[in-house]
Order: structure tokens, then sequence, then C-alpha cells
């Protein structure tokens, strides 16, 4: 396990959403403080907002890496097809690994099944039963291992 795959494991084990915890695993590349980075990732935990929609790791992984090597500037149109680039090389990647980019899917739930605003109660049977901090591991090395492709690391 890289070193940001473990904080990202640790984060989650922490309590922190699947999206804060791949987020904050970036801190030092990102330039977000901890408060910040878990204010702007609160609301993608549980795919997104515990609808069981795109996972919560790979958002966490997009904002890392938009903040990291993302664009700004809407005229330039070449900062905006390697951003898009990048964000769809991650994206298969995490497929390619997990099978789906879908919370629900992930998780073997049913579409709509478990979207309850409450959070699940962290209990060692929910760590039995979900692969949540394992995919928030996944998500943080394969955005490492981009940007250490990429010389951005």
């Amino acid at each position: 396990m890289s070193e940001r795959g473990q904080k990202a494991y640790d984060y989650f084990m922490q309590g922190y959403n699947c999206a804060q915890a791949v987020l904050l695993a970036f801190g030092d590349l990102t330039g977000l403080d901890e408060k910040t980075a878990a204010l702007v990732a609160s609301g993608f935990g549980a795919g997104i907002g515990k609808t069981r929609n795109v996972c919560g790791t790979v958002t966490g992984m997009i904002m890392a890496a938009d903040l990291i090597n993302g664009y700004e500037n809407p005229k330039d149109s070449n900062a905006k097809i390697h951003t898009y680039d990048m964000v769809q090389n991650l994206l298969n990647e995490f497929k390619a690994e997990n099978g789906s980019i879908i919370c629900a899917e992930l998780l073997g739930l049913k579409p709509m099944e478990d979207t309850s605003p409450v959070p699940n109660k962290r209990t060692g049977e929910y760590y039995k039963k979900r692969p949540c901090p394992e995919l928030c591991r996944q998500a943080a090395e394969i955005l490492e291992n981009y940007l250490t492709a990429q010389e951005n690391l």
C-alpha cells in the first residue's frame, strides 16, 4: 500500500466519508487545509449525498486531480482537453480495477437501495461488508500513479 493509499484508508477509518478521505490524502499537493478539504468533499460521500451514484472515492480522486492538474481559464481549450483526458484516464483505471464507478454497483446494492440521508453506523459489521476503505486506498493510488507517470509528483 502506498503512503497516499494508506492515508486515504486511514482517513476513512477515522470517520471521514470516502470522498473526503481521498481528497485529504492529497492535502500537501492540493493546497487545501484539512478543514477546507473536508468541507468541500462533505456532500460527495456514499455516491454523492448517499444517493449511491458516482462513488465518493472517484469524486474525491477527481477533485484532488483537478486541484493539482486541472484548468482555470475557460478559454484555454488545450488545458480543458488535458483535464478531460486526465479524468477519463483516472475513471477508466478505477473502472478496470473495480468493474464500475457507481457506488450502488460497487456495494452490490439495488438502485435506490440504502439511500436514506442517515449515515450508516461504522461498526465492525459495517467494515466487514463494505469495500469502502479499500476503494479509498485504490483511488488514491490510481491518482498517485497517474501523477507520478506525468511527473507531477
